[in-house]
């Protein structure tokens, strides 16, 4: 009986830690640097809901998932304005890749933070476009990097 209590202790302890790993969210995998949403290129953007964006900069293609719902996400002008963060403000040129302290915004809306950037194929950007409650072309995006 003394050595039966510790091994379902045991038992319980790697059941638990194997249930939590399980539920914890997986790491960002942000976008090669040559793969990254250019903002000065961008051709059109749509919203297709209010955690999700696509945008296409010349043959390119990508899906931005935002952490949380921006329900003012798209709204003119400017209608959406990615901010990088420091680090790719200062050596990536401004990209967009997925990584953390990356947003997008609005007028009149709070930054929000972009969860992941990931490319795309035609198909499916044309298939979330016709979904899309607004859209734009390019040419509402900043031609220089905003100040943080």
């Amino acid at each position: 009986m003394k050595t039966i209590i510790p091994l379902l202790l045991l038992a319980l302890t790697v059941g638990a830690s194997t249930v939590q790993a399980a539920e914890t969210p997986s790491a960002r995998t942000p976008l090669h640097t040559s793969d990254c949403i250019d903002p000065s290129q961008i051709n059109e953007w749509h919203i297709v809901d209010a955690r999700t964006a696509i945008v296409r900069t010349g043959p390119k293609r990508y899906l931005v998932t935002l952490q949380s719902a921006c329900p003012r996400l798209g709204i003119p002008p400017r209608g959406l304005v990615f901010r990088p963060n420091r680090s790719n403000a200062l050596v990536n040129q401004g990209r967009i890749c997925g990584e953390v302290g990356e947003t997008v915004h609005s007028r009149n809306q709070p930054p929000c933070a972009i969860e992941s950037v990931s490319k795309i194929d035609k198909p499916r950007f044309d298939q979330l476009s016709a979904r899309a409650k607004r859209h734009s072309s390019g040419a509402d995006q900043p031609t220089t990097m905003p100040a943080h």
